[in-house]
Protein backbone atom coordinates (compact mmCIF):
# COMPACT_ATOMS: atom_id res chain seq x y z
CA UNK A 1 0.00 0.00 0.00
CA UNK A 2 2.70 2.22 0.71
CA UNK A 3 4.45 1.29 -2.41
CA UNK A 4 1.53 2.59 -4.35
CA UNK A 5 0.76 5.87 -2.44
CA UNK A 6 4.42 7.18 -3.24
CA UNK A 7 4.23 5.89 -6.81
CA UNK A 8 0.68 8.05 -7.45
CA UNK A 9 2.84 10.83 -5.29
CA UNK A 10 5.65 10.85 -8.06
CA UNK A 11 2.74 10.00 -10.94
CA UNK A 12 1.16 13.70 -9.70
CA UNK A 13 4.05 15.67 -9.85
CA UNK A 14 5.57 14.29 -13.33
CA UNK A 15 2.07 14.51 -14.76
CA UNK A 16 2.13 18.17 -13.36
CA UNK A 17 5.07 19.24 -14.65
CA UNK A 18 4.31 17.81 -18.19
CA UNK A 19 0.94 18.85 -17.75
CA UNK A 20 -1.03 14.83 -18.85
CA UNK A 21 -3.56 13.67 -17.42
CA UNK A 22 -3.14 12.43 -13.88
CA UNK A 23 -5.04 8.95 -14.69
CA UNK A 24 -3.46 8.33 -17.88
CA UNK A 25 -0.21 8.49 -15.49
CA UNK A 26 -1.11 6.55 -12.81
CA UNK A 27 -2.51 3.51 -15.86
CA UNK A 28 1.28 3.21 -17.29
CA UNK A 29 2.92 3.38 -13.82
CA UNK A 30 0.98 0.41 -13.03
CA UNK A 31 1.47 -1.44 -16.19
CA UNK A 32 5.49 -0.58 -15.43
CA UNK A 33 4.87 -1.77 -11.95
CA UNK A 34 3.67 -5.03 -12.92
CA UNK A 35 6.72 -5.35 -15.47
CA UNK A 36 9.05 -4.54 -12.56
CA UNK A 37 10.22 -6.84 -9.92
CA UNK A 38 8.31 -4.93 -7.17
CA UNK A 39 4.72 -6.61 -5.64
CA UNK A 40 2.18 -3.96 -4.63
CA UNK A 41 0.85 -6.29 -2.22
CA UNK A 42 -3.05 -5.39 -3.75
CA UNK A 43 -5.06 -6.83 -6.39
CA UNK A 44 -8.01 -5.38 -8.28
CA UNK A 45 -11.18 -7.68 -7.56
CA UNK A 46 -14.57 -7.04 -7.49
CA UNK A 47 -14.83 -6.86 -3.44
CA UNK A 48 -12.01 -4.17 -4.01
CA UNK A 49 -13.94 -1.49 -6.30
CA UNK A 50 -17.26 -2.05 -4.64
CA UNK A 51 -15.91 -2.29 -0.75
CA UNK A 52 -13.40 0.19 -0.84
CA UNK A 53 -13.12 2.54 -4.04
CA UNK A 54 -16.49 3.66 -5.51
CA UNK A 55 -17.71 4.76 -2.37
CA UNK A 56 -15.40 7.29 -1.66
CA UNK A 57 -15.34 8.27 -5.38
CA UNK A 58 -18.95 8.42 -5.80
CA UNK A 59 -19.78 10.17 -2.21
CA UNK A 60 -17.16 13.16 -3.38
CA UNK A 61 -18.57 13.38 -6.52
CA UNK A 62 -21.80 13.51 -5.36
CA UNK A 63 -21.38 15.74 -2.54
CA UNK A 64 -20.36 18.54 -5.11
CA UNK A 65 -23.63 18.73 -7.42
CA UNK A 66 -25.96 21.43 -6.35
CA UNK A 67 -29.34 21.09 -6.34
CA UNK A 68 -30.41 24.07 -8.15
CA UNK A 69 -27.86 23.21 -10.86
CA UNK A 70 -28.96 19.51 -11.19
CA UNK A 71 -32.81 21.06 -11.15
CA UNK A 72 -31.81 23.62 -13.95
CA UNK A 73 -31.26 20.49 -16.41
CA UNK A 74 -32.90 17.38 -14.92
CA UNK A 75 -34.72 16.40 -18.10
CA UNK A 76 -31.38 16.46 -20.58
CA UNK A 77 -29.42 15.04 -18.11
CA UNK A 78 -32.25 11.96 -16.94
CA UNK A 79 -32.71 11.83 -20.73
CA UNK A 80 -28.99 10.58 -21.33
CA UNK A 81 -28.67 8.91 -18.07
CA UNK A 82 -31.59 6.94 -18.54
CA UNK A 83 -32.37 6.52 -22.29
CA UNK A 84 -29.19 6.49 -23.36
CA UNK A 85 -27.80 4.10 -21.27
CA UNK A 86 -30.39 1.65 -22.64
CA UNK A 87 -29.27 2.61 -26.39
CA UNK A 88 -25.86 2.31 -25.76
CA UNK A 89 -26.25 -1.39 -23.89
CA UNK A 90 -28.72 -1.93 -26.96
CA UNK A 91 -26.03 -0.69 -29.48
CA UNK A 92 -23.40 -3.31 -28.00
CA UNK A 93 -25.22 -6.01 -27.28
CA UNK A 94 -26.86 -5.99 -31.15
CA UNK A 95 -23.64 -5.27 -33.01
CA UNK A 96 -21.52 -8.41 -30.76
CA UNK A 97 -24.48 -10.68 -31.54
CA UNK A 98 -24.98 -10.08 -35.10
CA UNK A 99 -21.84 -8.46 -36.50
CA UNK A 100 -19.19 -10.43 -34.07
CA UNK A 101 -21.12 -13.42 -33.84
CA UNK A 102 -21.16 -13.85 -29.75
CA UNK A 103 -24.37 -15.17 -28.07
CA UNK A 104 -26.90 -13.83 -26.93
CA UNK A 105 -26.12 -13.83 -23.13
CA UNK A 106 -22.50 -12.65 -22.66
CA UNK A 107 -23.17 -9.86 -25.79
CA UNK A 108 -26.11 -8.39 -23.44
CA UNK A 109 -23.90 -8.96 -20.23
CA UNK A 110 -20.98 -7.07 -21.73
CA UNK A 111 -23.61 -4.56 -23.54
CA UNK A 112 -24.95 -3.74 -20.11
CA UNK A 113 -21.31 -3.19 -18.27
CA UNK A 114 -19.87 -1.33 -20.23
CA UNK A 115 -22.40 1.31 -21.02
CA UNK A 116 -21.41 2.75 -17.68
CA UNK A 117 -19.18 5.66 -18.21
CA UNK A 118 -17.11 6.55 -15.29
CA UNK A 119 -17.39 9.68 -13.59
CA UNK A 120 -13.88 9.26 -11.71
CA UNK A 121 -12.48 9.92 -14.94
CA UNK A 122 -14.52 12.57 -16.46
CA UNK A 123 -14.24 14.29 -12.83
CA UNK A 124 -10.22 13.98 -12.63
CA UNK A 125 -9.96 14.82 -16.51
CA UNK A 126 -11.92 18.64 -15.78
CA UNK A 127 -10.46 19.13 -12.59
CA UNK A 128 -6.72 19.20 -14.37
CA UNK A 129 -8.49 21.35 -16.91
CA UNK A 130 -10.13 23.54 -14.85
CA UNK A 131 -13.32 23.17 -16.78
CA UNK A 132 -16.92 24.45 -14.59
CA UNK A 133 -20.20 25.21 -15.22
CA UNK A 134 -22.76 23.89 -17.20
CA UNK A 135 -20.90 21.90 -19.37
CA UNK A 136 -18.69 20.01 -15.91
CA UNK A 137 -22.21 20.19 -14.35
CA UNK A 138 -23.78 18.03 -17.49
CA UNK A 139 -20.79 15.22 -17.88
CA UNK A 140 -20.56 14.98 -14.21
CA UNK A 141 -24.51 13.89 -12.88
CA UNK A 142 -25.04 12.20 -16.36
CA UNK A 143 -21.99 9.81 -15.17
CA UNK A 144 -23.04 9.94 -11.62
CA UNK A 145 -26.88 8.66 -12.53
CA UNK A 146 -25.49 6.73 -15.89
CA UNK A 147 -23.98 4.39 -13.45
CA UNK A 148 -26.56 3.89 -11.15
CA UNK A 149 -29.11 2.97 -14.34
CA UNK A 150 -25.96 0.52 -15.91
CA UNK A 151 -25.69 -1.29 -12.39
CA UNK A 152 -29.58 -1.68 -11.95
CA UNK A 153 -29.64 -2.85 -15.65
CA UNK A 154 -26.77 -5.47 -15.37
CA UNK A 155 -28.37 -7.20 -11.83
CA UNK A 156 -31.74 -7.12 -14.20
CA UNK A 157 -29.49 -9.29 -17.01
CA UNK A 158 -27.95 -11.45 -14.87
CA UNK A 159 -30.77 -12.49 -13.02
CA UNK A 160 -32.34 -13.29 -15.83
CA UNK A 161 -29.02 -15.11 -17.44
CA UNK A 162 -29.00 -17.36 -14.72
CA UNK A 163 -32.51 -18.03 -14.55
CA UNK A 164 -32.41 -18.96 -18.32
CA UNK A 165 -32.90 -23.12 -18.09
CA UNK A 166 -33.98 -23.05 -14.90
CA UNK A 167 -37.24 -20.94 -14.40
CA UNK A 168 -38.77 -18.21 -16.91
CA UNK A 169 -38.10 -14.93 -15.29
CA UNK A 170 -41.41 -13.16 -15.29
CA UNK A 171 -42.90 -9.42 -15.39
CA UNK A 172 -43.57 -9.64 -11.99
CA UNK A 173 -40.28 -10.85 -10.61
CA UNK A 174 -38.51 -8.07 -12.93
CA UNK A 175 -40.82 -5.52 -11.56
CA UNK A 176 -40.10 -6.40 -7.83
CA UNK A 177 -36.38 -7.13 -8.80
CA UNK A 178 -36.30 -3.34 -10.55
CA UNK A 179 -38.05 -1.67 -7.11
CA UNK A 180 -35.90 -3.39 -4.37
CA UNK A 181 -32.96 -2.67 -6.65
CA UNK A 182 -33.33 0.81 -7.51
CA UNK A 183 -36.02 2.21 -4.52
CA UNK A 184 -34.10 0.27 -2.11
CA UNK A 185 -30.69 2.24 -3.04
CA UNK A 186 -32.68 5.39 -3.29
CA UNK A 187 -34.51 5.41 0.75
CA UNK A 188 -30.93 3.43 1.97
CA UNK A 189 -29.08 6.18 1.03
CA UNK A 190 -32.09 8.97 1.85
CA UNK A 191 -32.65 6.98 5.43
CA UNK A 192 -28.96 7.00 6.09
CA UNK A 193 -28.70 10.13 5.02
CA UNK A 194 -31.03 11.58 7.08
CA UNK A 195 -29.52 9.94 10.27
CA UNK A 196 -26.45 11.56 9.69
CA UNK A 197 -27.26 15.05 9.03
CA UNK A 198 -29.36 14.84 12.54
CA UNK A 199 -25.85 13.27 14.04
CA UNK A 200 -23.90 16.60 12.70
CA UNK A 201 -26.48 18.56 14.10
CA UNK A 202 -25.59 17.41 17.48
CA UNK A 203 -22.39 18.09 17.71
CA UNK A 204 -19.73 21.14 16.53
CA UNK A 205 -16.55 19.16 16.44
CA UNK A 206 -15.00 19.24 12.69
CA UNK A 207 -13.97 15.63 13.54
CA UNK A 208 -16.74 14.13 14.08
CA UNK A 209 -18.74 15.75 11.55
CA UNK A 210 -16.10 14.30 8.65
CA UNK A 211 -16.09 10.88 10.46
CA UNK A 212 -19.98 10.71 10.07
CA UNK A 213 -19.73 11.74 6.91
CA UNK A 214 -17.44 8.90 6.03
CA UNK A 215 -19.25 6.67 7.73
CA UNK A 216 -22.45 7.72 5.63
CA UNK A 217 -20.16 7.24 2.23
CA UNK A 218 -19.48 3.57 2.95
CA UNK A 219 -22.20 2.25 5.08
CA UNK A 220 -24.99 3.23 2.08
CA UNK A 221 -22.83 1.51 -0.24
CA UNK A 222 -22.52 -1.52 2.10
CA UNK A 223 -25.55 -1.37 3.65
CA UNK A 224 -27.71 -1.43 0.19
CA UNK A 225 -25.36 -3.98 -1.40
CA UNK A 226 -26.37 -6.54 1.74
CA UNK A 227 -29.97 -6.39 1.01
CA UNK A 228 -29.26 -6.24 -2.76
CA UNK A 229 -30.08 -2.83 -3.79
CA UNK A 230 -28.33 -0.72 -5.74
CA UNK A 231 -24.93 0.56 -3.94
CA UNK A 232 -24.48 3.26 -6.24
CA UNK A 233 -27.76 4.84 -5.98
CA UNK A 234 -27.40 4.39 -2.00
CA UNK A 235 -23.97 6.34 -2.11
CA UNK A 236 -25.05 8.34 -4.49
CA UNK A 237 -28.33 9.52 -3.03
CA UNK A 238 -26.59 9.69 0.65
CA UNK A 239 -23.76 12.18 -1.13
CA UNK A 240 -26.61 14.44 -2.80
CA UNK A 241 -29.01 14.63 0.36
CA UNK A 242 -25.75 15.16 2.84
CA UNK A 243 -23.78 18.21 0.20
CA UNK A 244 -27.22 19.75 -0.18
CA UNK A 245 -28.39 19.78 3.30
CA UNK A 246 -25.84 18.66 5.71
CA UNK A 247 -23.23 20.71 4.74
CA UNK A 248 -25.18 23.40 2.75
CA UNK A 249 -23.82 26.64 4.71
CA UNK A 250 -27.03 28.42 4.93
CA UNK A 251 -30.32 26.34 3.94
CA UNK A 252 -34.51 26.63 4.79
CA UNK A 253 -33.45 23.88 7.04
CA UNK A 254 -30.94 25.96 9.12
CA UNK A 255 -27.60 25.33 9.92
CA UNK A 256 -26.04 21.92 9.84
CA UNK A 257 -22.68 21.62 10.39
CA UNK A 258 -19.95 24.46 11.70
CA UNK A 259 -17.84 26.69 8.76
CA UNK A 260 -14.97 24.08 9.77
CA UNK A 261 -16.80 21.34 9.84
CA UNK A 262 -17.85 21.74 6.07
CA UNK A 263 -14.44 23.13 5.29
CA UNK A 264 -12.93 20.28 6.26
CA UNK A 265 -15.12 17.56 5.63
CA UNK A 266 -14.63 18.93 1.87
CA UNK A 267 -10.77 19.07 1.96
CA UNK A 268 -11.16 15.05 3.33
CA UNK A 269 -13.26 14.13 0.68
CA UNK A 270 -10.96 15.66 -1.95
CA UNK A 271 -8.42 13.90 -0.17
CA UNK A 272 -10.14 10.22 -0.36
CA UNK A 273 -10.75 10.78 -3.54
CA UNK A 274 -7.80 11.20 -4.37
CA UNK A 275 -6.31 8.16 -2.89
CA UNK A 276 -9.02 5.82 -4.18
CA UNK A 277 -8.45 7.47 -7.63
CA UNK A 278 -4.67 6.34 -7.60
CA UNK A 279 -5.62 3.31 -6.03
CA UNK A 280 -7.88 2.06 -8.95
CA UNK A 281 -6.01 3.39 -12.02
CA UNK A 282 -2.77 1.92 -10.76
CA UNK A 283 -4.45 -1.41 -9.99
CA UNK A 284 -6.03 -1.32 -14.03
CA UNK A 285 -2.51 -0.97 -14.97
CA UNK A 286 -1.26 -3.73 -13.10
CA UNK A 287 -3.53 -5.77 -14.27
CA UNK A 288 -3.62 -4.96 -18.01
CA UNK A 289 -0.10 -5.75 -17.82
CA UNK A 290 -1.35 -9.06 -17.55
CA UNK A 291 -4.57 -9.69 -19.19
CA UNK A 292 -4.09 -11.93 -22.59
CA UNK A 293 -5.64 -9.17 -24.92
CA UNK A 294 -4.49 -12.16 -27.99
CA UNK A 295 -7.17 -14.28 -26.53
CA UNK A 296 -9.76 -12.67 -28.11
CA UNK A 297 -7.80 -11.43 -31.48
CA UNK A 298 -6.63 -8.01 -32.49
CA UNK A 299 -10.12 -7.59 -35.29
CA UNK A 300 -11.96 -8.40 -32.64
CA UNK A 301 -10.33 -5.96 -29.80
CA UNK A 302 -10.35 -3.04 -32.54
CA UNK A 303 -14.20 -3.82 -33.38
CA UNK A 304 -14.75 -3.65 -29.22
CA UNK A 305 -13.47 -0.31 -29.21
CA UNK A 306 -15.41 0.82 -32.17
CA UNK A 307 -18.43 0.08 -31.13
CA UNK A 308 -18.33 1.37 -28.15
CA UNK A 309 -17.73 5.00 -28.95
CA UNK A 310 -20.25 4.45 -31.94
CA UNK A 311 -23.21 3.34 -28.91
CA UNK A 312 -21.72 6.68 -26.89
CA UNK A 313 -22.17 8.64 -30.33
CA UNK A 314 -25.83 7.51 -31.04
CA UNK A 315 -27.11 8.20 -27.75
CA UNK A 316 -25.41 11.58 -27.10
CA UNK A 317 -26.44 13.41 -30.57
CA UNK A 318 -29.74 12.32 -31.04
CA UNK A 319 -30.89 12.75 -27.33
CA UNK A 320 -29.06 16.40 -27.39
CA UNK A 321 -31.10 16.99 -30.92
CA UNK A 322 -34.50 16.52 -28.52
CA UNK A 323 -33.74 19.43 -26.53
CA UNK A 324 -32.27 21.98 -29.80
CA UNK A 325 -35.58 24.47 -29.85
CA UNK A 326 -35.82 24.37 -25.92
CA UNK A 327 -34.13 25.66 -22.83
CA UNK A 328 -32.53 22.76 -22.32
CA UNK A 329 -30.38 23.00 -25.85
CA UNK A 330 -27.17 21.65 -25.55
CA UNK A 331 -24.58 23.29 -27.58
CA UNK A 332 -22.51 21.02 -30.45
CA UNK A 333 -19.29 21.47 -29.19
CA UNK A 334 -20.60 20.42 -25.50
CA UNK A 335 -22.06 17.37 -27.12
CA UNK A 336 -18.65 16.51 -28.53
CA UNK A 337 -17.00 16.55 -25.07
CA UNK A 338 -19.76 14.51 -23.51
CA UNK A 339 -19.23 11.89 -26.86
CA UNK A 340 -15.53 11.63 -26.00
CA UNK A 341 -15.82 12.18 -22.68
CA UNK A 342 -17.52 9.46 -22.18
CA UNK A 343 -15.05 6.95 -20.40
CA UNK A 344 -14.78 3.84 -18.98
CA UNK A 345 -13.04 2.50 -15.87
CA UNK A 346 -13.77 1.08 -12.21
CA UNK A 347 -17.64 0.12 -12.23
CA UNK A 348 -17.67 -1.57 -15.51
CA UNK A 349 -14.45 -3.26 -14.70
CA UNK A 350 -16.36 -4.08 -10.87
CA UNK A 351 -18.76 -5.74 -13.10
CA UNK A 352 -17.13 -7.53 -15.24
CA UNK A 353 -15.15 -9.65 -12.62
CA UNK A 354 -18.03 -10.06 -10.88
CA UNK A 355 -19.45 -12.27 -13.79
CA UNK A 356 -19.98 -15.64 -12.66
CA UNK A 357 -17.35 -18.28 -14.04
CA UNK A 358 -19.69 -20.61 -15.59
CA UNK A 359 -21.22 -17.68 -18.01
CA UNK A 360 -20.55 -18.25 -21.40
CA UNK A 361 -17.21 -16.64 -22.75
CA UNK A 362 -16.77 -15.24 -19.06
CA UNK A 363 -13.35 -14.73 -19.95
CA UNK A 364 -13.74 -12.63 -23.47
CA UNK A 365 -16.08 -10.45 -21.87
CA UNK A 366 -13.50 -9.67 -19.18
CA UNK A 367 -10.70 -8.69 -22.24
CA UNK A 368 -13.17 -6.57 -23.93
CA UNK A 369 -13.68 -4.89 -21.08
CA UNK A 370 -10.65 -4.48 -19.91
CA UNK A 371 -9.62 -3.00 -23.54
CA UNK A 372 -12.19 -0.54 -23.92
CA UNK A 373 -11.28 0.79 -20.19
CA UNK A 374 -7.36 0.90 -21.05
CA UNK A 375 -7.84 2.89 -24.58
CA UNK A 376 -10.84 5.35 -22.95
CA UNK A 377 -8.48 6.52 -20.09
CA UNK A 378 -5.26 6.42 -22.12
CA UNK A 379 -6.27 7.71 -25.89
CA UNK A 380 -9.05 9.59 -24.91
CA UNK A 381 -8.01 10.93 -22.01
CA UNK A 382 -4.73 12.30 -23.80
CA UNK A 383 -6.70 13.96 -26.24
CA UNK A 384 -9.38 15.12 -23.96
CA UNK A 385 -7.26 18.55 -23.26
CA UNK A 386 -6.19 18.84 -27.35
CA UNK A 387 -10.23 18.58 -27.40
CA UNK A 388 -11.43 21.06 -24.95
CA UNK A 389 -8.74 23.43 -26.57
CA UNK A 390 -9.73 22.77 -30.07
CA UNK A 391 -13.47 23.55 -29.21
CA UNK A 392 -12.51 26.86 -26.95
CA UNK A 393 -13.97 25.43 -23.91
CA UNK A 394 -11.75 27.57 -21.72
CA UNK A 395 -12.09 27.61 -17.39
CA UNK A 396 -14.71 28.69 -15.96
CA UNK A 397 -17.19 27.67 -19.18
Amino acid sequence: MIDLMIVAIAVALVARRLRLPYTVGLVVAGIGLALSPINPGLVLTHNVIFELILPPLLFEAAINIQWKELQQDALPILTLAIVGTLLAAAAVTLAFHFLLGWPLKPAMMFGVLIAATDPVAVIAMFKDNGVHGRLRLLVESESLLNDGVAAVLFALVLAWVQASGQAHLGTGQIAGLLAVTVGGGIVTGAVCAGLAIMLIRRTTDHLVESTVTTILAYGSFLLAERFNCSGVLATVTAGLLMGNLGLAPVSKYGHSVTDKGREFTLALWDFLAFIANSFVFLLIGITVAKIPFHDLGDKALSFDIIVVLISRALTVYPLSMLFRRSPWSIPTKFQHVLWWGGLRGALGLALALSLPSALEMRNQVLIATFGVVVFSVVVQGLTMPLLLRGLGITQNR
